[in-house]
């Protein structure tokens, strides 16, 4: 069983999920700020590939990218800087990134440096269903790792149930039709789209995200699913604060 399938059986409410950028604000933060996390009650984390062209990402993640570039950060070091601590942390790690890296880095190498590193789950935004379909699910399955389906409003009813059936992580839902990035509170129109959602009854634990960026939107995005993911919130946190006061940042969503 996996780490985030333990996770799921054990906790189903208020999930709380955490992405930052790796190599950012410096490039070797990793250690620090994933533990920081763990140890202040994060559920599972989201660790950010930098991309140069990334398209679901808005300005704060772009930047923070850009920074993570610039300090040289690559896959091999993140590779190693997350076998190094493999051992150390319980909770669930999972990459996201965009499928040109995959397959620059090399399909099967990614894949094999992400079962020696412990990631089981991955999340690829513009990874196409057909796509996924013909190749990607049995190579994934092949070094146990699990893909992570986005949807959206917009998304149709038949995508949803598809994306339900043969999901063995847990459904994205994108709080709006937008790049990421904090919105404000979240409106009664994305309200609607999470009790469409929630009627469906679907079999997948749903994290929500994109806009969840305080103690409000998290705590009004968990009445409708099972918790949330904060990503462009942090990643201010963490250019006006630096690593040491992660705890403050996470205590200020939970508490």
């Amino acid at each position: 069983m996996s780490k985030l399938t333990s996770l799921f059986k054990t906790k189903q409410h208020n999930l709380c999920s955490v992405f930052f950028t790796a190599g950012f604000p410096k490039l070797n933060d990793t250690e620090i700020i994933i533990k920081s996390l763990e140890n202040n009650g994060v559920d599972f984390l989201e660790v950010g590939l930098p991309y140069s062209d990334p398209l679901a990402d808005g300005p704060t993640i772009q930047h923070s990218s850009s920074i993570a570039l610039k300090n040289g950060i690559n896959l091999d070091i993140i590779f190693n800087q997350l076998e190094s601590l493999k051992d150390t942390i319980k909770i669930p790690l999972i990459l996201m990134g965009y499928l040109n890296q995959v397959i620059k880095y090399g399909e099967v190498k990614f894949c094999q440096r992400c079962k020696e590193c412990g990631i089981e789950t991955v999340i690829i935004p513009d990874l196409p269903m057909i796509e996924y379909d013909s190749h990607y699910q049995q190579l994934f399955a092949n070094y146990g790792i699990t893909n992570v389906f986005l949807i959206t409003p917009q998304t149709s009813e038949e995508r949803i149930l598809k994306i339900d059936k043969i999901t063995n992580a847990f459904i994205y839902v994108v709080a709006s039709s937008s790049i990421t990035g904090a919105k404000g509170e979240i409106s009664s129109k994305q309200i609607a789209y999470f009790e469409r959602i929630k009627k469906m009854n679907l079999k997948s634990t749903l994290i929500a995200g994109f806009g969840i960026s305080n103690k409000t939107t998290f705590d009004t995005a968990c009445k409708y699913v099972n918790g949330a993911i904060i990503g462009s919130a942090f990643i201010n946190f963490l250019q006006e604060n630096g690593t040491e006061t992660i705890s403050k940042f996470v205590e200020d969503i939970l508490n």
